[in-house]
């Protein structure tokens, strides 16, 4: 049987998150996120991210923390600017729609959203007969595996003050992210940029989590009220701030997604000239496409996820994690060329 690919969080956890938290057991803490280990990850995560005023909350999902923070952010009248491959718009089940706020898409590029974008849907919302944009929604990295530049944000961020909205980053794969080799973004650019965004813990290396980081702590005032009606607040807060707390105290978040990442450029390498690439993916999600009938072979053996059906050839998404090892990269690559050179020879 083959090491599945079909996501970056088929595993349980990184083994030292695992010795963390077991190293806590028969310790007693405070409930719902007002305990000590609470306290020094919100810390060492505000440090690293160069906002030491801000505040910060764990979650327990992508899709609960998308949800919770953005119908936070708007007015009941406002809607939230997204790209239309974005998340919440493809694969959040009308989440963010069911707090009664809308989704506004405009196409984007490459998964992305430009201060353009978001200039001109802007101007497209004209008077109180409309909903009125109130937060622009972006992911780093994107649904399809792309990551913003520095400069790119920079222009998000100017748009969006031009227009007086708010700018939250889903960061579900920020790790991702910010350990490929071509990212120019820093941790501290975007807390400086971003009103709200997060730290995935869930498909980095921890059996879940997300840390919602405010820049600025006014903002947050009421938020603990928010996510208690949004039924977000966990009891046992102190389990997602232990692992993020180990994550944080050195280099082991960006160790981890780090290791996806290289990973996943490997793979790259090894299937160049054999498969068509159907995303400017840097990240440890790759999207390649194949013959219909080859596409079926890998989905089977790897678990790789179909992403887009398109008659005589599918493309399909290869998923790298903390976990996956110069082996697994071995049997994907050399199974997929195998497919590319049977065709060959008939």
């Amino acid at each position: 049987m083959f090491h599945r690919f079909t996501n970056d969080y088929s595993e349980t956890a990184h083994p030292a998150i695992m010795q963390a938290l077991t190293e806590a057991l028969g310790a007693q803490n405070t409930g719902y996120g007002l305990d000590v280990h609470s306290e020094r990850a919100e810390k060492l995560i505000l440090e690293r991210f160069g906002i030491p005023d801000g505040a910060v909350f764990f979650l327990a999902g992508g899709t609960q923390t998308n949800m919770t923070v953005i119908s936070f952010l708007l007015k009941p009248y406002e809607c939230a600017l997204a790209c239309g491959t974005g998340h919440i718009n493809v694969h959040e089940t009308g989440a963010v729609e069911a707090t009664g706020h809308k989704i506004y898409t405009v196409p984007g590029r490459s998964g992305k959203l430009s201060g353009e974008d978001v200039l001109k849907a802007f101007k497209a919302h004209t008077d109180e007969h409309m909903v009125k944009p109130g937060v622009v929604y972006i992911s780093d990295s994107t649904e399809v595996g792309t990551i913003y530049t520095a400069d790119e944000l920079r222009g998000l961020r100017a748009a969006c003050d031009s227009c007086g909205l708010y700018l939250f980053m889903d960061g579900a794969r920020l790790g991702a992210a910010l350990a490929a080799a071509d990212n120019d973004l820093t941790p501290e650019l975007i807390g400086s940029l971003c009103d709200v965004f997060y730290v995935g813990g869930t498909k980095n290396g921890m059996l879940f989590g997300e840390a919602v980081v405010f820049r600025n702590k006014a903002l947050a005032e009421c938020f603990r009220y928010h996510v208690k009606n949004r039924g977000a607040m966990l009891a046992k807060g102190f389990v997602p701030a232990i692992m993020f707390e180990r994550a944080f105290e050195d280099n082991l978040y960006f160790e981890m997604a780090g290791n996806a990442d290289r990973m996943a450029d490997r793979i790259r390498e090894g299937l160049k000239g054999h498969v068509t690439f159907a995303s400017g993916s840097t990240t440890n999600q790759i999207f390649i496409t194949l013959p219909r009938e080859d596409a079926r072979k890998v989905i089977d053996a790897f678990g790789c996820e179909l992403w887009t059906d398109l008659g005589d050839n599918m493309t399909v998404r290869i998923v790298t994690s903390f976990a996956t090892t110069e082996g697994h990269v071995r049997e994907v690559v050399d199974y997929i060329k195998g497919l590319s050179a049977g065709r060959t020879q008939k």
